[in-house]
């Protein structure tokens, strides 16, 4: 069923400015790492806890939940940041665990869930639409097709960015793919728009965030973009996922979507 979009700020419109479109991938873009909350969780507890893997305060277990949230898009090294200060402070932290121990120890069991996902991709078992939110690979070629350039920004580390996107076959479709630094803490999504509005020299009316996260969608209002709240429900690749809308409206978004297949509606709203 096609979801009507819901438009937050009615008086914001593109009216055909739009030069250059940025995406968040997780989430938004691609369902790969669909569940990555309950990997990133358990060791956030687990660590917090000393160790301990079960049992934990209903206080802590609900600190961690809202962490996760508010924190949803930044890059994965700022998260785990937090976690060992709140290690430390709990009393558990290690001089040989800085924030880079614990990171590497998320993405050793994040990509223990996710890699048969991304093989069975590879091997032809599922195809890449059991892995896309529905309509996004025609809505990106219709920016395409509009003369847009689109670019592709992550907080996962940027070598697995291009890895996924391959695996989907939309890396090419991008103007340029820029995710995490390889060891540095630095903030991909910014670094694309600032690209973007000084290489180009381009208005911030002239761009449109596109992402699931509070973090584009208020890099986006912070510079004058348009914005688009993609509220996801990604294990159904379709409708709208009522906890990530209003996190969105809450950080500004112009118009609220759980999916791209309204694309009618969404060309007319651009203005394309």
């Amino acid at each position: 069923m096609i979801q009507e979009i819901e438009y937050i700020n009615k008086e914001k419109s593109p009216c055909g400015r739009i030069k250059a479109a940025v995406f968040d991938f997780d989430g938004t873009f691609s369902t790969l790492r669909c569940g990555w909350e309950k990997v990133m969780e358990p060791l956030m507890l687990e660590c917090i806890s000393g160790g301990k893997k079960e049992a934990y305060p209903p206080e802590l277990t609900e600190k961690v939940k809202n962490y996760i949230d508010t924190s949803t898009g930044i890059q994965t090294i700022y998260q785990m940041q937090w976690l060992k200060e709140e290690t430390e402070k709990a009393g558990f932290g290690s001089s040989d665990k800085d924030a880079w121990y614990y990171k590497d120890e998320y993405n050793r069991r994040l990509m223990s869930e996710i890699k048969g996902r991304i093989e069975s991709v590879k091997s032809g078992e599922k195809s890449p639409e059991n892995f896309l939110i529905k309509g996004a690979v025609n809505f990106l070629n219709a920016l395409i097709e509009s003369g847009i350039e689109v670019y592709l920004a992550s907080g996962t580390d940027h070598c697995d960015v291009v890895k996924e996107a391959s695996a989907l076959g939309v890396a090419d479709k991008f103007t340029e793919i820029k995710g995490a630094p390889e060891r540095k803490a630095a903030c991909s999504k910014e670094a694309v728009i600032r690209m973007i509005l000084e290489e180009k020299n381009l208005p911030g009316e002239a761009l449109l965030l596109v992402g699931d996260g509070k973090v584009e969608i208020a890099l986006g209002k912070e510079c004058g973009a348009f914005t688009i709240g993609a509220a996801t429900n990604e294990e159904a690749l379709e409708g709208v996922n009522p906890v990530k809308r209003e996190r969105l409206i809450k950080a500004g978004a112009d118009i609220i979507i759980g999916d791209f297949q309204n694309l009618k509606e969404l060309k007319n709203w651009l203005g394309i």
